[in-house]
């Protein structure tokens, strides 16, 4: 008999504790109704507080039922935080992950034929070990299974029955398909894939026109569709002092007066009801119109012979809504009209559309975005009137303390705004989370009230989004679509915006996404708005991208064969920065290839050397006239004084910004006769001043170059 066996008749000591006692439960949970370790499927979801997250489940009937209990008794530990020394709480999604990857180990173990997992011994776990490395995953995943697996000897003294007898990662060690353990991973490099430029144009700049310009033109027709679906259907009865005869007689006029075809069945109507009328009309969507039900059309003769009537004068076609589309692409409209059963699916594109422009403009986490509320969004405005700031109020969870969340705050642009107005008008008023299903949605009334998209459908919806993106433009002839990368479609992650937006951030190229969002001016509202906003803010990931950007730049500065690469105040200082960083870093041709050598470098010999537009700043707090919350974290170039700063130093392309911005001031003073006093004597102070700074640092002005 099996020590799991003997466990199964004689009961457990644990058989009645609940396994989410000291785990924080939803407000709607009742403790008592939580699952007990004699349970055999463990219910964790009155434990998750993202309302994007649907049910998760521990399933012990899934694994051989000679190691249920030792695998019970480890994940009690972990869901109770009964944890050995030296181990780390886990969050209920981490649990849930791990179960998996231990299910995958002792599935293993029993096809093995190995009757307790005391039995392993060094052959079995370098077996395991090569098993991992041929199933084609990466280095990482690799390393989760084995960690996994190495927990069951880690919690051996929370194992009452069966457990390892030896550590596996002795043998794991030395083993060559060991590789990459979690201990050799690089703590806190952020290993998520960024959104190729050639990729993401496109789709943000399709993402603002939906939001921007097709927005209403889906909102009128969702609202025609929600009246036509919400109707009363009575059959005979007298709604508004109409009879059905009289409303069914006004809808039809309004197809004749129009001179529009009446709607007709779609091709799956068609096969199912292949004799439905005469010419195939779509009774159902008249009764709709008509407020009747569609019973009192097909079954009554009088209904029937003037639908085939006024379908024998006007035909049948696709039924379109009334509204007119108002929606502009190059001065024409995006579409003749809004076909009926389009949409369903307008509205799942025009919620992914406010997805992207969200998740991508403010740096939330899909957590974040999901928890955000009706009334979110509130605009700072001057004394005229004009917005100032716009902010998103939500919650964020990654690294906070209680799991429940902590209010959090972001500050977007008017495009972000836009979007968070547009998923309001989508939703019911009396749903407040504005990532819940949509009201026109196929899964809308099978759901409960509010619930919010997962995670996967989002990513489902942006793919289709890609997709339509790519029909249209076939469709039409466009050249604007979204590329293949490396000939594949490029497949979209919800952690791709945060990354990819840190990094266009830390770049500041100082150019604009889809023609109008300017990446330099948003840098400075994303600092603002949301770098002290929680723990798990965004100015890390922005601060970990710039240092690397301003590392491959000084890199740039090194390489420059020029004899006298800076000039300026503190030109000598830049020198002898860049000087000593040329001898702890190689750099191997104009592009540094080891990009992780120069992060390491770059956390732990910083230069404080900050290449500008402008002005490259060496950094020296003693002298720095800029505002800084903190003493030694940086510059605040956004405040930068270069004309009176001495931690000024200048390349070539600093030289030449200040005199192209010169010449347009020159430019400007020439036609000063339209300007008031004021503005032309502060114009004047600027030319002069720059004029005089340049003089001061050996650059000729614009004007002195042309003599």
């Amino acid at each position: 008999m099996t020590t799991a066996t003997a466990h199964a008749l004689a009961g457990h000591h644990l058989d009645d504790e609940l396994v989410l006692a000291v785990r924080p439960l939803t407000a709607d949970a009742d403790l008592g109704a939580t699952s007990r370790f004699r349970d055999d499927i463990w219910d964790l979801s009155p434990a998750l507080h993202m309302a994007h997250q649907r049910l998760l489940k521990l399933n012990f009937t899934s694994l051989p039922p000679r190691f249920r209990i030792t695998a019970k008794e480890l994940f009690f530990a972990l869901l109770r935080n009964d944890h050995p020394y030296g181990e780390r709480e886990q969050r209920i999604q981490t649990v849930h992950s791990l179960f998996s990857r231990v299910k995958a180990f002792l599935l293993w173990v029993d096809e093995r034929g190995v009757r307790t997992l005391s039995e392993l011994g060094q052959d079995d776990f370098e077996a395991y070990d090569q098993h991992v490395t041929t199933l084609g995953v990466s280095a990482s995943v690799m390393s989760t299974k084995r960690a996994a697996a190495r927990s069951l000897w880690l919690y051996r003294s929370k194992l009452s029955g069966d457990t390892l007898s030896s550590d596996p990662q002795i043998i794991w060690e030395d083993s060559p398909a060991g590789g990459t353990r979690p201990s050799q991973n690089r703590s806190g490099e952020n290993r998520t894939a960024r959104i190729p430029e050639e990729v993401l144009s496109p789709l943000l700049t399709w993402a603002l026109r939906w939001v921007e310009d097709f927005s209403d033109d889906i909102l009128r027709a969702q609202r025609e569709w929600l009246d036509a679906h919400t109707q009363t259907n009575t059959p005979d009865g007298i709604i508004d002092g109409t009879t059905p005869f009289e409303r069914l007689t006004s809808v039809l006029d309004r197809y004749r007066a129009a001179r529009r075809p009446l709607p007709r069945l779609t091709q799956q109507v068609l096969q199912m009801i292949p004799k439905a009328l005469d010419l195939h009309a779509n009774v159902s969507h008249l009764a709709r119109e008509a407020n009747m039900h569609v019973s009192s059309v097909k079954k009554q003769g009088v209904y029937r012979d003037l639908v085939r009537d006024v379908a024998a004068e006007l035909g049948v076609d696709d039924a379109y809504c009334w509204a007119e589309v108002q929606g502009l692409l190059d001065g024409k409209p995006w579409l003749p009209a809004v076909r009926w059963d389009d949409i369903t699916e307008y509205v799942r594109l025009l919620q992914a559309a406010c997805y992207i422009v969200i998740a991508y403009l403010s740096g939330m986490r899909d957590s974040e975005v999901k928890h955000m509320r009706r009334g979110c969004l509130t605009i700072w405005c001057d004394d005229e009137g004009r917005p100032v700031r716009h902010k998103i109020t939500s919650r964020a969870f990654k690294d906070e303390v209680s799991p429940e969340g902590v209010e959090a705050t972001w500050v977007v642009n008017a495009a972000a705004a836009k979007a968070v107005h547009v998923l309001e008008a989508l939703q019911a008023p009396d749903i407040d989370l504005l990532f819940a299903l949509p009201p026109t949605s196929r899964f809308h009334r099978r759901t409960r009230a509010g619930s919010v998209q997962t995670s996967s459908t989002t990513v489902k919806a942006m793919t289709s989004f890609m997709k339509w993106i790519n029909g249209y433009c076939q469709e039409h002839g466009r050249t604007d679509g979204i590329p293949q990368v490396n000939g594949r479609t490029w497949q979209l992650e919800n952690r791709q915006f945060r990354r990819t937006l840190a990094w266009s951030i830390a770049r500041q190229p100082g150019g604009s996404i889809a023609g109008a969002i300017q990446y330099r001016h948003h840098s400075i509202q994303m600092f603002e708005g949301y770098a002290g906003t929680s723990a798990s803010g965004f100015r890390p990931e922005v601060e970990a991208e710039a240092a690397i950007a301003r590392g491959e730049k000084l890199g740039d500065m090194i390489l420059n064969p020029a004899p006298q690469r800076l000039t300026g105040p503190a030109a000598e200082e830049a020198e002898s920065r860049l000087a000593a960083m040329e001898g702890e870093v190689e750099f191997l041709g104009k592009v540094i290839t080891d990009r992780k050598r120069l992060d390491r470098f770059m956390r732990r010999n910083d230069p404080h050397v900050y290449p500008g537009e402008f002005v490259t700043c060496v950094y020296n707090p003693d002298r720095a006239l800029c505002r800084r919350e903190a003493a030694g974290s940086g510059p605040s170039l956004s405040d930068c004084q270069p004309l009176k700063c001495r931690n000024v130093a200048l390349t070539n392309d600093n030289r030449a910004a200040f005199t192209t911005w010169l010449g347009h001031l020159e430019t400007t003073l020439a036609n000063a006769t339209a300007l008031a006093p004021y503005p032309r004597a502060r114009l004047t102070q600027q030319r002069d001043d720059i004029a005089q700074f340049l003089a001061d640092n050996d650059t000729p002005s614009a004007k002195e170059e042309t003599q």
